[in-house]
């Protein structure tokens, strides 16, 4: 396999993407907080598809620069998983319907195959997920990681404790407070 490591203007476009959509998923999970109430249903689903609108360009930017290099097509496709691929525009799908049968604990829907059996039954897992207490430390970590960068950056945070758990919100300020205030590049 070739040792070839990414160009430098391409790396700093796809880490400039990802921070971007990291940032994006904080926001999700911000606007899921109780106090974000009146807003919840339509930040959730903007951050949430900007999020991933932004991980799509960051795929076809390297795709793109593959292309360019002579990557083969069936590859490429194979590389970008496009047999994955769900389009929003079309809408919630029986799978989407059958998970939230699960997770909100109302009867299975009708037998359609294995897929909505198994969305249903993993809605149902995540259900019965959330009655236990949200002690899953990589969870834990990972919110508060993203709470902490969040609150760093945009200088508050003693905001933190107004809506996050109090858990969460101590390891968000350690965090929060391991971090450098980030300085401009220099040439």
């Amino acid at each position: 396999m070739e040792r070839t490591p990414m160009p430098e203007p391409l790396r700093r476009a796809v880490h400039q993407l990802v921070v971007e959509a990291v940032s994006n998923c904080q926001e999700v999970l911000r606007y899921t907080e109780p106090d974000m109430a009146h807003d919840w249903k339509r930040m959730t689903l903007y951050r949430a598809t900007d999020a991933a609108d932004t991980l799509d360009m960051a795929s076809l930017l390297i795709a793109a620069y593959l292309q360019h290099t002579g990557m083969a097509e069936d590859t490429l496709r194979s590389y970008l998983q496009t047999s994955q691929q769900q389009s929003r525009a079309a809408g919630p799908r029986d799978t989407d319907r059958a998970t939230l049968a699960g997770l909100l604990g109302d009867p299975a829907p009708e037998p359609g195959g294995p897929s909505l059996t198994l969305s249903f039954a993993r809605g149902r897992h995540h259900a019965e997920e959330a009655l236990t207490p949200e002690d899953d430390p990589q969870k834990l970590f990972t919110q508060a990681c993203l709470h902490g960068l969040c609150a760093k950056l945009c200088g508050d945070v003693d905001a933190l404790d107004s809506y996050l758990p109090p858990q969460v919100a101590a390891m968000a300020r350690k965090v929060a407070g391991a971090l450098e205030t980030p300085q401009p590049a220099t040439a």
